[in-house]
Formats: C-alpha cells, sequence, structure tokens
C-alpha cells in the first residue's frame, strides 16, 4: 500500500532518477565526440555515429519513459511542465552532437581535429555543470550552490562563442574555397551549439529552482 501511494502521489524517485540518467546519457554523447574527435574529424566516424545513435536512442527511451510516467502520477515532485522542459532540453544534447557527427561523416575533406579542441573542452565542461545541476535537484538544494555550477556553466558558454568568432576569423582570412568555408562555417557553428544546448537546460534547472525556494 505504501509503494502504491508513494508511486501515485509522487513521492518516489522516479523523476529525478530519470532526469540524472537523461543528464548522464547527454554527457556520454560529448564525451563520446571528444574521445572521437581524432577519427571524427579524419572520416573515420562510422563506429562513433553508431554510439551516438545509442545514446540518443536510450535518451529517446527515457523521455517516453517520463511521458508515461507523468500521465500516471497524480502530483509530481517538481512542475510537470518543468519535468517535460528539462527532459526535452538534455534529449536536445545528444541528438545535437549526433548530428555534428552525421556531417563530419560526409565532409569531402579532412577537418583538422586542433579546430574543434578547445570548443570540445568547453562542450565536457558545460555537460559536466548540467549533470551536476541535475543531480541537486531532489536535495532542494540551496540557490547559492546551483548558481555556482550555473556560473561555469555560462563562462563555458561565453567562451565557446569567443572561440568560434576566432575560429571563423581564421577562416575568413585562410585560403578556403568558397564550398569550404560554408561548410567548415556551419560545423563551427554546430559545435558551439552543443555548449548552449548545455546552457538552456541549466537555465531550466535555474528556473525550477527559483520557482521552489
Amino acid at each position: 500500500m505504501l509503494s502504491f501511494l508513494k508511486k501515485f502521489f509522487g513521492r518516489d524517485d522516479t523523476f529525478f532518477d530519470q532526469l540524472e540518467t537523461a543528464a548522464g546519457e547527454a554527457k556520454a554523447s560529448v564525451d563520446l565526440f571528444a574521445r572521437n574527435i581524432e577519427t571524427i574529424a579524419g572520416g573515420g566516424s562510422q563506429a562513433a555515429l553508431d554510439e551516438l545513435v545509442q545514446t540518443r536512442r536510450k535518451e529517446k527511451r527515457l523521455r517516453h519513459q517520463m511521458t508515461e510516467a507523468l500521465s500516471r502520477t497524480f502530483v509530481t515532485p517538481l512542475d510537470r511542465e518543468d519535468i517535460e522542459d528539462l527532459s526535452f532540453a538534455l534529449y536536445r544534447i545528444p541528438k545535437h552532437v549526433e548530428k555534428i557527427v552525421e556531417r563530419l561523416s560526409i565532409y569531402p575533406g579532412r577537418v583538422p581535429a586542433d579546430a574543434f579542441r578547445r570548443q570540445v573542452e568547453l562542450m565536457s565542461q558545460a555537460a559536466e555543470s548540467v549533470v551536476t545541476m541535475v543531480k541537486q535537484l531532489r536535495h532542494k538544494p540551496n540557490i547559492g550552490e546551483i548558481q555556482e555550477a550555473n556560473d561555469r556553466l555560462q563562462f563555458a558558454e561565453g567562451e565557446a562563442d569567443k572561440v568560434m568568432l576566432a575560429q571563423l576569423r581564421e577562416l575568413y582570412n585562410g585560403p578556403a574555397s568558397a564550398k569550404e568555408l560554408v561548410i567548415l562555417q556551419e560545423l563551427y557553428e554546430m559545435v558551439e551549439q552543443v555548449v548552449d544546448r548545455c546552457r538552456n537546460a541549466g537555465n531550466i534547472v535555474v528556473r525550477i529552482v527559483l520557482k521552489d525556494s
């Protein structure tokens, strides 16, 4: 009976478990990209792409499970809208990483891995901050603790913007052909957008904490 009541009134940790797992899968996709950047940039990306597809599918299943849980639960530990928004924001991270690898896999040349190295570091920092923030939700965190993690996330996002501008400046003033310029510009922007996706997830966590504080 107690188990039933906890499930009915949303007093168990199901939603926190699912959100934390989703954040972990988002970080896993970023880590996979970071580990395989040399191979991916060289065009040999099928194995990495297959792994990313699996990560994104896991995230998709988690979203489906979250939707089912929301439909069955009368009272949730967080607002339903917030749970749905955060779940979707986390799902978009591995989905976007997968798109980058897909685009790199059809690039008709060799992208220098050095061009992505700093952005990859910032992606990892941002994803780690998101994991930290999501894990704190179940503990009713102090806004100061969340803000500290969010500051790291915002710093990574700002640095990613600067790195992308430097990449574009070098690209515009380099020997790239018109076709290469268009393709590489899009790739640089797509990589930077992963950090944006992490920032968006972090902003939702801040909104949740402020609402419940």
